[in-house]
């Protein structure tokens, strides 16, 4: 079990879980309203890999095992940096201002039913890609969205 911290790593994956045909998991945040999003999630130690951190919060926030037979978890070679909110700075370490985001896609065969953490999110919807892309709140999670079909290629 990873030893607590006093404050979050600026190292962060967004992994977008899909089916073949296009039809992407939002998620909507406990703590901001009707923010909807993808799985996205912090490392818990500066030496874990990107691909363990997408494991375990695709596990956390909706029970999915991204490495089971017939799912594909992809890390897409793509990050963000991007400036934290300030609403959200309190997480950091004093003068951490930007995050890094590493993207992941997760194909899965078909809409899947998803376990929340009700502390993190209250609810998820199955979208088609551009219908998501315009649900997102953040830019990152619309680009992802929108980069789908690429990666499908």
């Amino acid at each position: 079990m990873p030893e607590s911290r006093a404050h979050k790593i600026p190292e962060s994956v967004l992994v977008l879980i899909h089916t073949p045909d296009r039809q992407v998991l939002l998620i909507r945040r406990a703590d901001a309203g009707e923010h909807w999003q993808s799985v996205t999630g912090s490392k818990d130690h500066v030496d874990e890999s990107w691909l363990d951190t997408a494991v375990r919060e695709v596990m956390e926030e909706t029970g999915i095992d991204a490495l089971a037979p017939g799912h594909r978890l992809l890390d897409w070679g793509l990050e963000n940096v991007y400036d934290i909110w300030p609403e959200w700075q309190h997480r950091y370490a004093p003068g951490v201002q930007r995050n890094r985001e590493r993207v992941f896609g997760l194909t899965v065969p078909s809409p899947l039913s998803v376990r929340l953490s009700p502390r993190e999110h209250t609810a998820s919807q199955w979208l088609p890609w551009l219908a998501a892309a315009d649900r997102c709140f953040s830019a990152s999670n619309a680009e992802a969205c929108l980069m789908l079909p690429r990666f499908l290629a």
